[in-house]
């Protein structure tokens, strides 16, 4: 009988295995069941809670039932060239037929209501409205509400006003474009060849159908069980919908790292790894962000259901399937084989001096090897180091309305207001809330006044108030998630702060600006806690050397991820100009985890193979499930593929089996 925990559950296991089978199965298919179910839990707003534009927003959203953190759409009216747009009566017809095309509830604002001539073009012929339609909240079912007005309202405008050029843009349709756009045959292609290749890797890498399934239902039951225990605790406290795009994905690459291992060490790496993550997870679901929180929730589950799995169905396929104790079907990969200084052969038994010969030979070759991956190393090392100081450089928010999509209904009507000289900040107005007693019109002269303001406007219309309360629109020129666009919210915040209570400013421009304040500006404690607990929990269990590597390695993908995404997507040919607010920190749990992961595995004597497979396999299936036109999945499908590559790189440079100076694992359940 083992006396180690770690053989002793796997002994029980297989002892067991029809049992433990049939448990997990349950969990596959009944969690898997009451996942999917119990997404609703979830919240779906997207937005950071607790900030002042939160509170703003919350306030606007009950008292006037539209609006605040939801973009409005923008309705663009092109009149013939003979037209003047600022007669009364051309005015009070497009003002008129946006308001009955929008249907009741709606909130309109335009030039006839406020004779701010921010609202016309520069071209003299075009006008536009911003449209806040009825129905509508910052979370999934809302904002599709508000992507379906948008169609309704063009329609509505075109049939009422015949011999007028008409467009209908805003945030949300534009998204909504990108997404009904789909993938090109091309990019089917490309899906196609993806997912055929995830599973080629895995039966290269494990030799049979069965050896290359085992990973998958590792990965299935640690997903299933991961979201029933999120969603369990969703019932308490705030959990994001995000957590949806970051549990399969790290499930499968460390169902790929563990199964990798050698029976007689995959428990040990397991159990290490399992209470290192769990222990930075932890950390971070404590700290006052629901992102954070959600984040560090769900890796928590992914890490303790995972684990779970490791110890005892794992052991169990095992006795199903092959494990990796040989050389994989990938070994012609791997490099030459160094002999071992001390392993005797036919000669060197002969002699004393044939033997020291030998060594000698030995410690030669290993330091050439030492020196041939010391320039890949290095050059490995110098990339992660420029990427993470990319990573300073990272602006969040949604990206640039111009990136979101290449053509479509909403593109068309972006395009108009570029052509017609109308700044593009209009698709995020910002909305004060004006308190009873409070003169909407003079706060609306002083938000004018700001710098970056194309106009400020408190509409008189029933709509725009309500039990003594209004709401003054203020529209920005530029976009908030630009650096003139955040300094413009700044500033209105700032001058609308005087007298005996500052006004709150809510809107979708205000949404970036919560993100990055209170988010990111918990990260740079949030981190190092994280880190910290994680050294120790690793500590504990190996030594203190192979912690600093792992944790710092960890952080390092981490934060090389996070300029990956500014490099690409910011500075490169998409020119996105912002990386939407929750994915770096979705990115980088990923790259952390799986980096912690496979350090752990490496140091407990793991086949070096295993690594450049998990993350291979992560990456290809993230590119087949998540590929496509829809920008903001691309960003999350991109830094994904981008972490693991980094990852794999990583593990593939790492010291191969056999190689002396492994760290001893201490007793598997000595935190315990």
């Amino acid at each position: 009988m083992s006396t180690e925990p770690t053989l002793r559950i796997r002994d029980f296991a297989l002892r067991h295995r029809v049992a433990v089978g049939v448990v997990w199965l349950l969990v596959l298919l009944l969690g898997g069941a009451a996942a999917v179910a119990g997404l609703g839990r979830l919240d779906q707003s997207f937005t950071a809670s607790g900030g002042p534009g939160h509170r703003a927003n919350q306030a606007i959203q009950e008292r006037y039932g539209n609006g605040a953190a939801v973009a409005p759409l923008v309705a663009v009216a092109s009149w013939p060239a003979a037209t003047d747009v600022r007669t009364a009566e051309t005015a009070g017809r497009f003002a008129d037929a946006v308001r009955r095309a929008a249907g009741p509830g709606a909130r309109t604002v335009s030039f006839a209501g406020t004779g701010d001539e921010g609202f016309l073009g520069a071209d003299g012929r075009t006008v536009y409205a911003l449209v806040y339609p009825g129905a509508g909240k910052p979370d999934l079912a809302g904002l599709a509400a508000v992507e379906a007005a948008a169609g309704t309202l063009r329609a509505g405008l075109r049939s009422a006003l015949p011999a007028v050029r008409v467009e209908v843009t805003g945030v949300l349709p534009l998204q909504h474009d990108s997404a009904v756009a789909g993938p090109d045959p091309a990019v089917l292609a490309v899906k196609a060849g993806c997912a055929l290749g995830l599973l080629v890797l895995l039966v290269l890498a494990f030799r049979s159908p069965l050896g290359a399934s085992a990973p998958l239902l590792l990965a299935g039951v640690t997903s299933a069980g991961a979201l029933v225990l999120v969603e369990a605790v969703a019932r308490f406290t705030e959990i994001s919908f995000i957590v949806v795009y970051l549990v399969p994905v790290t499930a499968l690459v460390l169902a790929v790292h563990r199964w990798a291992q050698p029976p007689g060490t995959a428990g040990r790496s397991a159990v290490a790894a399992g209470a290192a993550g769990a222990a930075a997870c932890a950390v971070l679901a404590v700290f006052p962000a629901a992102f954070l929180r959600s984040v560090g929730v769900a890796g928590l589950a992914v890490w303790a259901v995972g684990t779970a799995a490791s110890l005892t169905l794992a052991p169990v396929l095992g006795s199903l399937a092959t494990r990796p104790s040989r050389p994989s079907r990938l070994s012609w990969l791997s490099r030459p084989s160094r002999p071992s200084p001390t392993a005797p052969t036919a000669d060197t038994t002969r002699t004393a001096g044939a033997a020291a010969t030998a060594r000698t030979a030995g410690a030669a070759q290993r330091r050439g090897g030492r020196r041939t991956r010391a320039l890949p190393a290095a050059v490995g090392l110098a990339l992660l180091v420029l990427l993470a100081g990319a990573a300073t450089q990272l602006r969040v928010g949604n990206p640039e309305a111009h990136a979101l999509v290449a053509g479509g209904p909403a593109r068309d009507g972006l395009d108009r207001l570029a052509a017609a000289g109308v700044p593009s900040g209009v698709l995020n107005p910002l909305e004060v809330l004006v308190p009873a007693g409070t003169d909407a019109a003079a706060v609306a002269a002083r938000a004018a006044r700001v710098p970056g303001v194309l106009l400020a406007a408190a509409p008189a219309a029933a709509e725009w108030r309500r039990d003594g309360s209004a709401v003054v629109v203020v529209v920005p020129e530029e976009e908030p998630m630009t650096a003139a666009g955040a300094a413009t919210v700044t500033a209105l915040r700032s001058a609308l702060s005087g007298g005996t209570a500052a006004l709150p400013v809510g809107g979708s421009g205000v949404v970036d600006r919560d993100l990055v304040d209170g988010v990111y500006g918990l990260l740079p404690f949030a981190v190092p806690a994280a880190a910290l607990a994680a050294f120790l929990a690793l500590a504990a269990l190996t030594s203190a050397g192979a912690a600093v590597r792992a944790v710092s390695g960890a952080l390092l993908a981490a934060i090389a991820a996070a300029g990956a995404l500014t490099v690409l997507w910011q500075w490169g040919p998409p020119d996105t100009g912002a990386v939407t607010g929750w994915v770096p920190l979705v990115v980088g749990a990923f790259a952390f985890c799986v980096s912690l992961d496979r350090s752990a595995a490496s140091a407990a004597g793991g086949p070096w193979w295993a690594g450049p497979v998990a993350a291979g396999a992560g990456a290809l299936a993230v590119l087949a499930v998540g590929i496509g036109p829809q920008v903001e999945l691309a960003l999350l499908v991109s830094g994904f593929a981008m972490a693991a590559l980094f990852d794999a790189l990583a593990g593939g440079h790492s010291t191969p089996p056999g190689s002396p100076a492994r760290p001893t694992y201490r007793s598997s359940f000595q935190l315990v």
